[in-house]
């Protein structure tokens, strides 16, 4: 009766195998893009559910606040995640305006990962890691190298953080799956997905890991700590 389809590769081949059954997406970053519906208002096909698009204007904001002299910002991502290359033009604007220079590793698979992060290495004063499925597979390795050379990691998502990196403002992947259950509902209901808008985490999460911070010798500012529920 249903579909759910996670992440934008699965998606991406559900959809190309039925126009008929209903596809609810989540963590699909850019729908549009993908080719998976006509626009977010009104996807126009038998697909609809929710993106996880990041808030990455307030990701680099963290940062700033974070790390108050960071100008060079090396972002590891796989070029061939479709979903990943449009974070890293988000992310370039985003920097542009914060002066800050943002410079490129890419990882075709997870066992490239940890040679990206040391490619920028004595080149960046943090890392970003974007909502990349390939290189949080393997955020291990940029953790490793963070740590070995104090290379503070603002990430997209809190798993990162959750395993090494500093911060995140992101989505709460538990409440967005609730969230597309919700939609799945209706659609079960029998409303038609190509009329239902895709959505939008409804609320962000902030994330701190304090042993992160310490290892690195940053102090938290007292507005983060609020916002992340740190005493």
């Amino acid at each position: 009766d249903l579909i759910l389809a996670i992440a934008t590769p699965a998606a991406q081949d559900i959809a190309s195998k039925t126009s008929e059954i209903p596809i609810l997406i989540t963590a699909v970053t850019d729908p549009v893009g993908a080719g998976l519906v006509n626009s977010l208002e009104k996807p126009g096909t038998n697909v609809t559910g929710t993106t996880d698009m990041n808030p990455i204007q307030e990701q680099f904001e963290l940062m700033k606040k974070l790390i108050p002299n960071v100008k060079k910002v090396g972002i590891i991502y796989n070029a061939a995640e479709q979903n990943s290359t449009v974070q890293v033009d988000i992310a370039k604007q985003v920097a542009a305006t914060l002066n800050i220079e943002i410079l490129e590793a890419t990882a075709a698979s997870s066992a490239d990962v940890l040679q990206a992060a040391q490619s920028l290495v004595g080149k960046v004063d943090a890392f970003y890691i974007p909502t990349d499925n390939t290189v949080v597979s393997a955020a291990d390795s940029v953790v490793k190298v963070s740590e070995e050379n104090k290379i503070p990691i603002i990430a997209g998502e809190s798993s990162v953080v959750d395993k090494g990196g500093l911060a995140t403002i992101g989505i709460n992947y538990k409440k967005l799956g609730y969230q597309t259950g919700e939609i799945a509902v209706r659609v079960l209901k029998g409303e038609n997905p190509a009329d239902m808008p895709i959505e939008k985490q409804k609320d962000y999460d902030t994330v701190v890991n304090v042993d992160a911070a310490k290892l690195l010798g940053i102090e938290i500012p007292d507005d983060v700590k609020k916002a992340a529920g740190i005493q």
